[in-house]
């Protein structure tokens, strides 16, 4: 399952399937199963990136994914590119 839905221009979301092992977060550790991941960008260009469990309420911090963009136009961009990462279902 892969889906995407724009909520406003600085922030981004997508369904997905976690790979085998999860996806570690800095607040749960890892996380399993089907996932929500969120990206907001500042003006500034600063792109916090998150993953809940889909249909949760709580937000947690994906490990060592935040990155500083030079144009806050590449955000789609990096969304698509960390949703092509994370989801990996069969491995």
């Amino acid at each position: 399952m892969m889906s995407s839905a724009e909520v406003s221009n600085t922030e981004l979301s997508s369904m997905f399937t976690a790979p085998s092992g999860g996806v570690m977060t800095d607040d749960v550790g890892v996380v399993t199963g089907e996932l929500e991941l969120r990206t907001r960008c500042t003006p500034e260009g600063h792109v916090r990136v998150e993953v809940r469990y889909a249909g949760a309420e709580e937000w947690y911090r994906v490990s060592a994914a935040d990155v500083v963009l030079s144009d806050p136009a590449d955000h789609r961009a990096v969304h698509q590119a960390l949703l092509g990462v994370l989801h990996r279902p069969a491995g």
